[in-house]
Order: structure tokens, then C-alpha cells, then sequence
């Protein structure tokens, strides 16, 4: 003779599981599982299995584990709230007004450069000195 083992329900699973019946005695027929329900269904899920949850809720196993697999697609995708930030670009300040100098070059030899910056931007200036001195090299 065959005995019935009883599975005695952790406190917040019994809790889940008589919260889905108490909607379904109430609800109006054909009416959606609301979502607060939903995601303690998905929360039983995670520590439960979706399998034994769908059963364990009479819900439709496939439309938990959707909704399982969302929740775990959103938690990979928002940032953790304790992550330090190890890099921080800081963009270097706005030039105000426009830059002017004269630079001269001139060689051993005598020959000249002169260069007059009338603009916000300047060139690049190494390497066109070293263009200047290498020329005459």
C-alpha cells in the first residue's frame, strides 16, 4: 500500500501559492495574472526551477520562463549599483578668445622661419620645426 508523502512548502512559497488562488477565486473570468504576481512567481522561479513553480502555480510553463529569462536579460544589461567606475574621460576645457603668437626659427646658416597663429587651434608645431630643421640638415 502506496503512501502519500506530503511536501511540506517553505513560509513565502505557501505564501505565493495561496496568493494565486486567491486571485483565481476572485478574478473575473479570463482576466491576466496581474504582474505583482507574476514576479513572485518569477522570484519562486529562481529558487524553485521554472518546472516545479509552473506546476506548483498552475501557471503556463513557457510564459514563466519567458518572463524568467527577461528578468535575467535585464539584470545583465543595467549596471550594478555597487560598480566603482575605474576610468572617467574628462574633456579638456573650451578655449575662450583665439590664440596669437609670432614664433621665429633660424638656423646656423641664417635661414628663417616664421610662424604667425592667428586661430583658436594650433598646429603641430613639433613636427613642423623638425620638418624646418631637418630641411636644412
Amino acid at each position: 500500500m502506496g503512501t502519500k508523502k506530503s511536501r511540506i512548502l517553505p513560509a513565502r512559497v505557501d505564501s505565493v501559492r495561496r496568493r494565486f488562488e486567491h486571485w483565481r477565486r476572485t478574478r473575473r473570468s479570463l482576466s491576466r495574472i496581474p504582474e505583482p504576481l507574476w514576479a513572485a512567481a518569477v522570484e519562486m522561479a529562481g529558487t524553485c526551477g521554472v518546472c516545479h513553480t509552473a506546476k506548483m502555480l498552475r501557471v503556463n510553463y513557457n510564459a514563466l520562463r519567458k518572463r524568467v529569462e527577461h528578468q535575467a536579460a535585464a539584470a545583465l544589461r543595467k549596471p550594478e549599483e555597487n560598480t566603482v567606475t575605474t576610468f572617467l574621460e574628462l574633456a579638456p576645457p573650451p578655449r575662450v578668445g583665439s590664440c596669437q603668437c609670432t614664433l621665429e626659427l633660424e638656423d646656423d646658416s641664417g635661414a628663417k622661419m616664421h610662424i604667425s597663429l592667428q586661430s583658436a587651434e594650433a598646429p603641430d608645431l613639433v613636427s613642423l620645426s623638425r620638418s624646418f630643421w631637418e630641411l636644412r640638415s
